[in-house]
C-alpha cells in the first residue's frame, strides 16, 4: 500500500534459467536472437501558454532532444502531446495523461511546474531475429513499467532543480531566453547520462541506503559534524556518507533525497578509488606534526597549493517551496568518507578557505574513516554478511525514504545486477 510507513517485497531465491531462451529458439527453427534494451527517441519541455496562437507553435518549446530534428516535425510532435493531455482532461481534469502505448515506443508525461510539461519518449525492448534469410523485429510492448520510467522523468526534473532551481525562477530572472538557455545547458549533457536498460524498482522509490553504525561510533560522527560547523562558521547545511551510504544529514529529506542521487550516481563514480571497506584490517593514521591525512576536494581547488587554483563549486537550489536557497556545494573526501559542506551562495570561498577547511577536516576525517573501516569490518566478521542471504527482499520505508536491496548485487548509474530473473522484477513493479 502506498499510505503504508514501510514496504517490504519479498522474492523466491530460485536462480534463473537462461538456457530457457535459447531451446526455445531452436524448437521454432529461427536463429539466434538479439535482444535490445529500451532507449531515449525523444525529450522536450513545453509550455502550452507561450504560443497560443496559429503561427506561434514554436514559441511553446522551451527544449527539444535531438535537437537535429526538423522544425516541423518538433512542432507536430509537441502539438501531438498537448492534444493528448487535453484530451484526457476532458475524463480527468486533475490527473490527465501520465504515459501513452504504441507498438514501437511508449510516451511518458509529466507537469512538474503549472503549465511546463516535460515529456520523455522510449523506444520499446525489441527482439530481432533472422528467419529464412530475413531480419524479423518484435517489439516487446508490455516490457516496459510506467511506474519505472515516469519515475525516471521526475528524476530529471529534480535534477534540474538542484542545480538550476525552479522553471519559475529562471522566467522570474530573465525571461524565456534564460530559461532555454538552462535547460540546454543542463539537458544537453544530463540526457547522456541516463541508462534507461537499467532502470528498475529502485528507481520508483529513488530512496537513501542508510550505513549501519554502533552508537559509539555515531556519536564520534555527530561531535565531528557540530566541530566542523562550529570552526566553518560559513557551513549552513552538513551531510556525512561512508561507502556510498548516507549516515547524518543537515539538509531536508527531500532535498537529500535527490543530492544523494547526483553524489551516488555522478560525481562519486567520477572519482573512485580503492575502498578501504573491502580490506581486512583498517589503517590508522598518526597524527602528530604535519598532520598528513588523505582528504582532498571532490568540488572545488584540484591544487592547494598553486596560488592560482580556483575555487569554484557547483551551486544547488534547496527548499525550492519556501526559502529558496541558494548555496555552495563543497564535496570533502578522505578514503571512504565522504563530507558534503554547504555554505550560502552569496559568499565566495577563497583558496584561504578551503585551505583552512582542508587542514581541519582532513586529518580528523582520515581518522574517523578508519574507525569506521575497523568497526565494519569487525562487523562484517561477526556477523558473516558475506554469505548468500536467505531471502530476497527490497525494502523501502517511507516516512525516512531508507531502501535496502539484497536482490541488487551491484548497481550504478549505467549498470544493475540482480540476483533475480528480470521477469520476477517486472512482476514485483506491477505489485
Amino acid at each position: 500500500r502506498e499510505d503504508a510507513v514501510a514496504s517490504v517485497l519479498l522474492c523466491s531465491t530460485v536462480p534463473p534459467t537462461p538456457a530457457r531462451m535459447a531451446a526455445a529458439a531452436a524448437e521454432s527453427g529461427t536463429g539466434p536472437e538479439k535482444l535490445l534494451g529500451p532507449a531515449l527517441l525523444g525529450f522536450f519541455v513545453y509550455n502550452p501558454r507561450l504560443g497560443p496562437r496559429e503561427g506561434e507553435e514554436e514559441k511553446k518549446i522551451l527544449f527539444y532532444y535531438p535537437n537535429e530534428a526538423e522544425k516541423n516535425e518538433k512542432i507536430r510532435n509537441v502539438g501531438l502531446c498537448e492534444a493528448i493531455v487535453q484530451f484526457t482532461r476532458t475524463f480527468s481534469p486533475t490527473k490527465p495523461a501520465k504515459s501513452l502505448h504504441t507498438q514501437k515506443n511508449r510516451q511518458f508525461f509529466n507537469e512538474p511546474e503549472e503549465n511546463f510539461w516535460m515529456v520523455m519518449v522510449v523506444r520499446n525492448p525489441m527482439i530481432e531475429k533472422h528467419k529464412d534469410g530475413k531480419t524479423v523485429v518484435e517489439y516487446q510492448e508490455e516490457e516496459l513499467l510506467d511506474k519505472v520510467y515516469s519515475s525516471v522523468l521526475q528524476q530529471c526534473y529534480n535534477m534540474y532543480k538542484l542545480f538550476n532551481g525552479t522553471f519559475r525562477k529562471a522566467m522570474e530572472d530573465g525571461g524565456v531566453r534564460v530559461l532555454k538557455e538552462r535547460l540546454e545547458k543542463f539537458f544537453h549533457r544530463y540526457l547522456q547520462t541516463l541508462h534507461l536498460q537499467s532502470c528498475d524498482l529502485l528507481d520508483v522509490f529513488c530512496g537513501i541506503s542508510f550505513f549501519p553504525l554502533d552508537k559509539m561510533t555515531y556519536l564520534k560522527i555527530q561531535s565531528f559534524i557540530n566541530k566542523m560547523e562550529e570552526s566553518l562558521s560559513l557551513v549552513k547545511y552538513t551531510a556525512f556518507l561512508y561507502n556510498d551510504q548516507l549516515i547524518w544529514s543537515g539538509l531536508e529529506q527531500e532535498d537529500m533525497r535527490i543530492l544523494y542521487k547526483y553524489l551516488t550516481t555522478s560525481l562519486f563514480p567520477r572519482y573512485m578509488e580503492p575502498e578501504l571497506a573491502g580490506r581486512d584490517s583498517p589503517i590508522h593514521i598518526e597524527i602528530s606534526g604535519n598532520l598528513q591525512h588523505y582528504g582532498r576536494f571532490l568540488t572545488g581547488p584540484l591544487n592547494l597549493n598553486d596560488p592560482e587554483a580556483k575555487c569554484r563549486f557547483p551551486k544547488i537550489f534547496v527548499n525550492t517551496d519556501a526559502a529558496y536557497e541558494e548555496l555552495h556545494l563543497i564535496v570533502y573526501k578522505a578514503m571512504s568518507a565522504a563530507v558534503c559542506f554547504m555554505i550560502d551562495a552569496s559568499v565566495q570561498p577563497t583558496l584561504d578557505f578551503c585551505r583552512q577547511l582542508d587542514a581541519l577536516v582532513g586529518p580528523q576525517l582520515t581518522v574517523l574513516a578508519s574507525d569506521i573501516c575497523e568497526q565494519y569490518n569487525l562487523k562484517k566478521r561477526v556477523s558473516g554478511s558475506e554469505k548468500e542471504p536467505q531471502f530476497k527482499f527490497i525494502y523501502f520505508n517511507h516516512m525516512n525514504l531508507a531502501e535496502k536491496s539484497t536482490i541488487h548485487l551491484r548497481r550504478t548509474s549505467s549498470f544493475s545486477l540482480t540476483s533475480v530473473h528480470p521477469d520476477l522484477m517486472k512482476i514485483l513493479g506491477d505489485i
